[in-house]
């Protein structure tokens, strides 16, 4: 994207025709309205980037199908030597011409064809450089723009009015190719020679007429226009090179007519070509020299003041620019409201005269308003830079600190950010995104350390725990699921066009998924959706398709609608690490095992509501699979799903468990009173949720739950990695089956056996490092960490008292099963319940030997209301080897 530099916003609108309210098409639903394929297509536009073009940035519908695009605007034209009366010189006129030819060339290989060419839209720089605009109407209106007829290309003309299918909606009209453009391009280089329009004084009609008759004339163009004597007077100075390209840009037939690149290969073109050649090439020695050279370079702040001008904005790019100016209130409705262009008749005088029947009305007047304005409302930077006035030149080139310097505890780079801005940074996540200055520091410092990616993913994890810039949100997303490489060609290498046996689930998939948003729901969204599937399908033979995928895939898409290839290796590489195996042609056996560990965290974190929605039947199998084959994207809308997504990304492939117990727990009070049929209803359709709250939330409950609690035996393995890729930046992001496994690790739980606790397992290992085990044999030190940071410990020995004596782990409490419960299922009163009554907000570890005493015990707290209670897995036998067990003291 390139700088502002002196370039302003330019806001132009038209408006899109209407689809009759009762339209359907050939597969039953309603046409999509032609805004909506309009916002699809001018996606594209957004990509083109050339010193020769003005950037489009940015379009946006509004009522009665008004659409409003922004793109870089310059306020000088070449119109403005017309309107001087005076011709170019043919130097001048072939140097600007050649400007004009580089930007043409560079549509047409992006198969864009103007065909709105004229002098208005060939704006020009303070420095003096050619930018083409309003490039796009044609492309973007789905080759049914409205061109000035002046300019028009003779197989224009000859095409007719446009025509469209009643039943599609899609232009069946002959599609205008880049020849028009050559054709355009020779009538502007003839008028800037005479200094006049060629059909200056003439009507609509007249204009028609004239082209017609130069039609059907037997002469060339040229020579028929220099019928005119005051024409042919001012082309007689003309070399004959430039009558040659005038004749090879004029000719009717666009089957002889010469391509824009031929055109630019003409012998006249021969010195601007060498000099385009010669700056690139002066640029590059350049560029070598300063990467070879051993030079005293300035500091800092002498860079900074020496090489940029005190307008440092204008050194950032327009997207970046025009963001910040919505955030500091530019308002779009407003300014065509203040330029009069948003002035619609009321519509009781649009009422038709009389109707029929079939729906069909007649004697309806047309708004005025409607039709193609071409006037260009230019935005005002004021306010923008009113907010920005206080932030100092150096915030604009944040340094990027080596990161030896700065370490954590935990061996992590600190925050190279804001400081002042910290206070900030506490405010609620939506407040922040609306902060104009606090998103200015967010979006400068993630720019800079993505252009250092992968040297700097440690900063950018570190970061991205406190908020991502929705701006940047795609590759910072990338970044933290290691996308790298050689992304298109993995892409184009996968055959997508071919049809396979998924397609047809694919189409039936596609217009279900997140229709609500604009852009997904638009045919260009729903071409890339089926891409963008297909290649993941063909990419991973192993699986197969499953409903679900398309909308995984949806914020990838909406995030990186420009680049297919980066929303497939995000998803390619998200997959894998939450959904491993999900995808199987028989994915029952982890469904199951998912859900299982699902609701032993739902009794770990809150008994009493999984006691009550077991007892009424409402399991996990009937409203969460949702949840988790698609991470919530099927259950929450895009805007949502982005920032439960900001925080799932940095946490491990247990995190989505967590998520779904904070939901359940914000729906507590509902979900207690209410019986099966309710909760039924009440999932039937998501009810609101405070995604905020939520993920906050979730975080707390993986916090406090024992890493080995959510182990899988179908989650993904082990993957070696360079402990530098990504920071262990905490307990929350650590993953207990990215860790070597020992006999003291988890192994492999029958389902059945899974599916009938109510508890969740930990692993003999987990127990050591969570616990105050000093063990004196190995000497193994205390692991217990700082409050807040790891779950705290009780170990709760249920073996028989005369077992206990021999043998137990150091700090643990004995409740022998056998009498520890009344006839009424209540705990007995003695010393060591009130003991484990007191430390009832700690995580209750039941520890027994390797029958089912331990299990019993742990199933009749959790019936009795006690959080956070598991099992040690394998039992206390798998301490015989490690030297940790003790002999209590004779009165615990």
């Amino acid at each position: 994207m390139p700088a502002l530099g002196s370039a302003e916003f330019g806001v132009r609108t038209f408006y899109a025709a209407s689809h009759p309210n009762d339209k359907c098409g050939p597969n039953g639903l309603p046409l999509t309205p032609n805004s909506v394929k309009i916002l699809g297509r001018f996606q594209y536009l957004t990509t083109l980037s050339h010193p020769r073009l003005c950037q489009y940035l940015d379009i946006s519908k509004t009522k009665h199908e008004c659409m409003i695009v922004i793109s870089e605007h310059h306020k000088s034209s070449v119109k403005e030597k017309l309107n001087s009366g005076q011709g170019l010189s043919e130097n001048a006129a072939v140097s600007l011409g050649f400007q004009i030819l580089e930007g043409l060339t560079f549509l047409h290989e992006k198969n864009v064809v103007h065909r709105n060419l004229s002098m208005d839209n060939i704006l020009v720089e303070k420095q003096g450089n050619i930018k083409l605009s309003e490039y796009g109407l044609y492309y973007m209106t789905d080759y049914g723009a409205d061109v000035l007829p002046h300019y028009m290309a003779p197989e224009v003309l000859c095409s007719g009015p446009l025509k469209v299918d009643e039943d599609s909606g899609q232009c069946i009209q002959p599609i205008s190719g880049p020849k028009v453009d050559v054709w355009s391009f020779g009538i502007i280089l003839l008028e800037l020679l005479l200094g006049r329009e060629v059909w200056s004084g003439l009507s609509l009609q007249e204009t028609f007429v004239k082209l017609l008759l130069l039609i059907k004339s037997d002469m060339s163009p040229l020579d028929y226009l220099c019928q005119d004597a005051s024409l042919s007077e001012k082309l007689k100075g003309t070399s004959k090179e430039l009558k040659d390209l005038l004749r090879l840009c004029l000719t009717v037939s666009s089957s002889k007519r010469a391509t824009s690149e031929e055109v630019k290969q003409h012998p006249i073109f021969r010195s601007s070509r060498e000099n385009a050649v010669a700056h690139k090439r002066e640029f590059d020695i350049f560029t070598a020299q300063v990467r070879s050279a051993d030079l005293e370079l300035p500091t800092y702040e002498e860079t900074i003041a020496n090489d940029f001008s005190d307008d440092h904005l204008s050194q950032r790019s327009m997207q970046e620019v025009y963001y910040l100016w919505r955030l500091a209130g530019g308002d779009l409705d407003g300014a065509l409201r203040k330029a009069g262009m948003s002035k619609t008749r009321p519509p009781i005088h649009l009422l038709p005269c009389y109707g029929i029947l079939d729906g069909d009305v007649f004697g309806q007047d047309r708004d005025n308003a409607e039709l193609l304005n071409n006037t260009v409302i230019t935005l005002s930077q004021e306010q923008l830079r009113f907010r920005l006035r206080e932030i100092p030149a150096t915030a604009y080139y944040p340094l990027l600190e080596d990161e030896s310097k700065y370490l954590s505890e935990n061996q992590l780079p600190a925050s190279p950010s804001y400081g002042d801005l910290a206070n900030s940074a506490t405010l609620p996540l939506v407040i922040r995104e609306k902060d104009v200055e606090y998103q200015f520091h967010r979006i400068i410092l993630f720019e800079r350390l993505l252009n250092a990616y992968p040297f700097k993913r440690p900063y950018i994890w570190r970061e991205a725990r406190v908020d991502i810039p929705p701006l940047v949100r795609a590759h910072v997303w990338a970044a933290i699921l290691e996308v790298e490489g050689d992304l298109e060609g993995w892409y184009t290498s996968i055959d997508k066009e071919t049809p396979t046996a998924t397609d047809r689930q694919i189409e039936v998939d596609i217009p279900r998924c997140h229709q609500y948003h604009e852009l997904l729901s638009s045919p260009t969204a729903h071409a890339k959706f089926k891409r963008v599937l297909k290649a993941w399908v063909l990419s991973n033979p192993q699986y197969v398709y499953w409903q679900g995928l398309d909308s995984l895939c949806a914020p990838f898409l909406a995030l990186s609608f420009n680049s297919e290839a980066l929303a497939f290796a995000c998803l390619s590489a998200f997959i894998p690490k939450y959904l491993h195996k999900f995808f199987l042609r028989d994915n029952s056996a982890v469904i199951q095992e998912y859900l299982a560990v699902f609701s032993h965290l739902i009794s770990f974190h809150d008994p009493e509501l999984g006691n009550h929605l077991d007892g009424i039947g409402f399991i996990p199998d009937l409203y969460a699979i949702p949840w988790f084959l698609t991470m919530y994207a099927h259950v929450f809308p895009l805007h949502k799903i982005v920032h439960l997504w900001d925080t799932l990304l940095l946490g491990n492939s247990s995190f989505p468990l967590c998520i779904g117990v904070a939901i359940l727990q914000q729906l507590r009070d509902r979900l207690l009173s209410f019986g099966f049929n309710e909760c039924i209803l009440l999932f039937s359709d998501m009810p609101e949720i405070d995604i905020e709250r939520c993920v906050q939330d979730s975080i707390r409950i993986f916090c406090s739950t024992p890493k080995s609690a959510t182990y899988r035996q179908h989650a993904r393995p082990l993957k070696p990695k360079n402990s530098t890729d990504r920071p262990n930046v905490s307990y929350y992001s650590r993953d207990y089956h990215d860790q070597p496994q020992t006999d003291l690790s988890m192994e492999p739980i029958p389902l059945e056996e899974l599916k009938s606790e109510k508890y969740p397992r930990i692993s003999a290992e987990d127990l050591i490092e969570l616990g105050e085990l000093a063990g004196s044999a190995n000497s193994r030190s205390p692991t217990k960490k700082r409050q807040n940071s790891k779950p705290m410990i009780v170990i709760l020995d249920v073996r028989h008292h005369e077992e206990y004596k021999r043998g137990t782990l150091q700090g643990s409490i004995n409740i022998p099963f056998q009498t520890a419960f009344s006839p009424e299922g209540e705990l007995n009163p003695c010393p060591a319940v009130q003991i484990l009554n007191s430390r009832r907000n700690q995580v209750i570890v039941v520890v027994g030997n390797r029958g089912r005493f331990a299990a019993n015990f742990a199933n009749e707290l959790v019936r009795l209301g006690y959080s956070r209670v598991c099992v040690l897995h394998k039992g206390i036998d798998i301490f015989r080897t490690t030297n940790l067990l003790i002999i209590p003291p004779a009165d615990i």
